[in-house]
């Protein structure tokens, strides 16, 4: 359980757009892994049921909360964690600092995605996750998750076209990334 506890707690942070909402999340599906563990019948990898109960639990919180607000804009904690992962080949500050501007663009364009299109942007581009076990998670076939990977990308590359950065001389291009 702790091995797998950083991905779900990723992957529930990205879901659930609220720290305390993901470690709710993450706390709830430890419980459940550890008591159904036995449970487990290996008809899918180990690592898709973990994310399906996961994702269940992201489903009910998300189902929870439908009278609260639509936008929640605490990316805070989020930002600070992806901000001290960032390491720069240049360590000055304004090299830093644009590098901080670029993740918060990319994490504001991936919480602007709906939910369906997010979660399998999430599972598959940073969780690196194979297209047919996010099919297994989600409940999808293989050709939607491509579909809807397809979509989320495109989106998120939209918003990224759209705003007014641009990334200096020797920047790795985030944009292009996403292409």
């Amino acid at each position: 359980l702790e091995s797998v506890q950083p991905q779900l707690y990723r992957f529930s942070l990205k879901m659930c757009r609220q720290q305390e909402d993901a470690e709710d999340v993450l706390q709830d599906s430890m419980l459940t892994l550890a008591r159904t563990v036995q449970d487990f019948r290996g008809a899918s990898s180990f690592s898709t049921w973990l994310y399906s109960i996961t994702r269940s639990f992201c489903i009910k919180k998300r189902r929870k909360s439908k009278f609260a607000p639509e936008r929640e804009e605490s990316l805070d904690g989020l930002l600070q964690q992806d901000r001290n992962q960032i390491r720069s080949t240049s360590p000055g500050p304004h090299e830093q600092v644009e590098s901080a501007e670029v993740w918060q663009l990319v994490h504001h364009g991936i919480q602007k995605l709906e939910p369906d299109y997010r979660e399998i942007l999430v599972l598959r581009d940073i969780e690196g996750l194979p297209a047919t076990e996010v099919a297994e998670i989600v409940g999808i076939s293989g050709s939607a998750v491509k579909s809807r990977l397809h979509r989320a990308r495109s989106q998120l590359r939209d918003q990224l076209t759209s705003s007014p950065y641009r990334p200096p001389k020797g920047c790795p291009n985030i944009r292009q990334v996403f292409s």
